[in-house]
């Protein structure tokens, strides 16, 4: 019997990409997007018609507990991807990202307890690690809330280690660390590099060029999370996803440079600066729990993932739906 998969943030950026996977796989898709007036369904839109039919698309608000408990109904695993992640945008609006991160995450829990799922993936990001105490990043290196996105998430990961702890929910928290790909959103540094250069810009414009960063393809990440939600031995446990290699920011530009054939130039700006003590400035990630448990590792390389990811963007359309010009937080 095909399971039955709820992904919520299914008109996101991973989500979409997860949907595809979890399809591809054999699963019966229910997708949890945000409810709008526009009845957008993001990016599950662009795909080929052939599998919008294949998915159930279940609008709401996972800060909704009766549309969550809704959701939940019926099926066997949930996928919970929904959240706001934006860093900037968490500087001076933190209370949504703790109703969207932390009680959004705990009405996807409550409702899991009350419909008895076989198993929910919680998403957490490497963000709640700060700047590596030491490198690479084990799951047991200390938290630190260096933003109000990170520590929302922070709370989230907690709460769902305490319903695992406290009433035995099957939880898995996957640790992602950065990820990027077509569709990504232009608040991230790899769509923001891309979208400024193929517009024709003389300079691109960006914040702080030192800090480092584990760059993962996106179909990597979501192997990563079917790997995780059939492992029974990752139950309880959380862990991280990443490629265990780390490449600056300046230096991830000057080689998106290269692969574009562009002549430009690199500004900084303190628009686009985090505040000093907020500034992540280095993850690297210790994959070696994911590997024992899963056998799971990185099969697109760096240089591969940018070239299918700038490919993308130069497709008809997909560059207009970014605001290159302005800062997007």
């Amino acid at each position: 019997m095909r399971k039955r998969a709820l992904v919520t943030g299914s008109d996101g950026f991973i989500g979409s990409h997860l949907v595809e996977a979890l399809l591809a796989a054999g699963y019966q898709v229910r997708a949890l997007v945000l409810y709008n007036s526009f009845n957008s369904w993001g990016w599950l839109d662009t795909l080929p018609k052939e599998k919008l039919h294949d998915i159930e698309i279940f609008p709401g608000d996972v800060r909704d507990p009766n549309g969550v408990n809704k959701a939940v109904a019926g099926v066997d695993i949930i996928f919970h991807l929904a959240a706001l992640i934006g860093i900037p945008f968490s500087y001076h609006s933190p209370d949504l990202y703790i109703d969207t991160n932390v009680k959004g995450t705990l009405n996807i829990l409550q409702a899991c307890r009350t419909h008895d799922v076989d198993r929910v993936l919680v998403t957490s990001t490497s963000e709640v690690y700060g700047t590596a105490r030491y490198a690479p990043i084990n799951e047991e290196h200390p938290l630190q809330g260096q933003s109000p996105y990170s520590a929302s998430k922070i709370g989230a990961d907690k709460l769902a280690e305490s319903y695992y702890l406290s009433f035995g929910l099957p939880v898995v928290t996957a640790r992602p660390f950065n990820t990027y790909g077509p569709r990504q959103s232009a608040r991230a540094v790899i769509p923001t590099i891309i979208s400024q250069i193929l517009a024709g810009n003389k300079r691109i414009r960006l914040g702080s060029l030192n800090p480092t960063r584990d760059m993962n393809y996106v179909e990597d990440t979501c192997r990563g999370f079917l790997a995780l939600a059939n492992c029974d031995e990752a139950i309880g446990k959380t862990v991280n996803i990443g490629a265990g290699r780390e490449i600056s920011v300046g230096d991830l530009a000057e080689m998106i440079i290269g692969l574009t054939g562009a002549d430009i130039e690199i500004e900084t700006t303190d628009e686009r600066t985090r505040p000093k003590e907020s500034e992540v400035e280095r993850l690297l990630c210790d994959n070696r729990l994911i590997k024992d448990l899963t056998g799971w590792e990185p099969t697109v390389s760096l240089e591969e993932g940018l070239r299918r990811t700038i490919e993308w963007f130069r497709s008809a359309g997909n560059l207009d739906r970014y605001k290159w010009d302005i800062y997007n937080i």
